[in-house]
């Protein structure tokens, strides 16, 4: 069976068997962003709704649902209310859901939700979301003598999405071409590409000596970032009116 149907396999054992719809689902991590090694596994996320009695019910349930992680899959979900809570918090981690490059189920409602997402982001929230991200990875894994070299990637990815919303202010794309296209300096694409590259051919990217370009070229960029990301006026809030709405559409099929 190909790994495609054992998913939507998985997604209908949690519907049957947890009482749910599941109304979105993608892939996450570096399939989602395009370069996963040959052994990376599939990080399925997927958005669910229960009936509209069990949200009406005075006990409390959880919001969200562990499915599966091994060697293979890792399989989680979070309530369609939760989701639409962090989307009115401009979360980047549902923003990237909503436009992962790999679907796997999705909904004529989701695609809905997901017109709303540029309404609730916030420039200055996203920013800082990646900056940090991309800091504490910088901080953790390239700064010894030798370096594991796939955690280049998770410092390169959040500062191009960085750029991107200081330069375009929208959310960021999930595909890591994208963002190297639009932001990765012309004097860094030969060294990135190769990373790449080597990343998608090889099962696991060993430890070497830092590479000078791109390592100057990080250190500098997350010292610039930061300047600009405190220039970044706060956007003010809007109302819940839009996405009670679309709560009430999600509980009942709309």
């Amino acid at each position: 069976m190909k790994i495609q149907e054992i998913i939507q396999q998985k997604l209908s054992e949690i519907e049957e068997k947890e009482n749910v719809t599941v109304l979105h689902a993608v892939e996450s991590g570096s399939r989602a962003w395009g370069f996963a090694s040959p052994d990376s596994d599939y990080d399925v996320r997927f958005v669910y709704v229960r009936r509209e009695e069990d949200y009406l019910r005075l006990g409390k349930q959880r919001d969200v649902i562990e499915w599966q992680l091994d060697e293979t899959l890792d399989i989680n979900g979070w309530d369609l209310q939760k989701a639409l809570r962090l989307m009115y918090d401009s979360n980047p981690t549902l923003f990237e859901w909503c436009f992962s490059p790999v679907v796997y189920r999705t909904s004529a409602y989701w695609k809905t939700v997901c017109a709303a997402a540029g309404e609730y982001f916030s420039p200055k929230a996203g920013c800082y979301h990646y900056l940090n991200m991309a800091k504490h990875n910088y901080q953790a894994y390239l700064r010894g003598e030798t370096v594991r070299l796939k955690k280049y990637f998770y410092v390169l990815r959040p500062l191009l999405a960085c750029r991107w919303i200081l330069e375009r202010g929208t959310v960021p794309p999930v595909a890591f071409e994208t963002l190297r296209e639009a932001m990765l300096p012309d004097e860094l694409r030969e060294t990135v590409d190769d990373l790449v590259r080597r990343k998608m051919q090889t099962p696991e990217l060993g430890e070497e000596a830092p590479i000078p370009l791109l390592h100057d070229w990080l250190t500098r960029s997350i010292a610039e970032l930061e300047a600009k990301a405190a220039d970044i006026l706060p956007e003010k809030k809007p109302d819940w009116t839009a996405l009670d709405r679309l709560f009430l559409d999600g509980l009942r099929g709309q």
